[in-house]
């Protein structure tokens, strides 16, 4: 029988919100950092640590990470930023494969795809300049027969 059946105030416990992973290893990443900072002792997070394992809810989670200042939230960006930065991103990490300076060799599909890729990109650009770019468009170049 519940606590509340009885008759009696229900605990905090029985009360609380039950914890997820996802949740436990947020307080884990927060004492990784804070020990990081040299706000806690090794033995201080293996101790938080070991009663992290045992939390169910989220108030005992809560109660590890009290005496810790919050993180600080990272604005987020909207717009085309983060598009173009992911893009770079992607783009410099394709370009160090190419080049052979990745930790990480790419496999030997996505290199051939690059590397095909790069290719026609080249041979639009050498169209495009071979042509010479006009104000009005592409216009034909001396007299047209006819």
């Amino acid at each position: 029988m519940s606590d509340s059946v009885l008759g009696t105030a229900p605990s905090p416990a029985t009360d609380g919100i039950r914890c997820s992973d996802a949740e436990r290893e947020q307080v884990r990443a927060a004492l990784y950092a804070a020990a990081g900072e040299g706000r806690l002792t090794m033995d201080e997070v293996e101790d938080r640590l070991g009663r992290l394992e045992e939390a169910r809810f989220r108030h005992e989670l809560a109660a590890m990470t009290a005496d810790l200042p919050a993180p600080e939230t990272a604005e987020v960006a909207t717009g085309w930023r983060p598009v173009l930065a992911a893009a770079g991103r992607t783009l410099a990490a394709d370009v160090a494969v190419l080049l052979g300076r990745s930790a990480q060799p790419a496999p030997a599909r996505r290199r051939v795809l690059m590397i095909v890729v790069a290719v026609i990109v080249l041979l639009l650009l050498a169209s495009v300049v071979a042509q010479g770019f006009e104000p009005h468009g592409f216009e034909p170049r001396g007299p047209m027969r006819g």
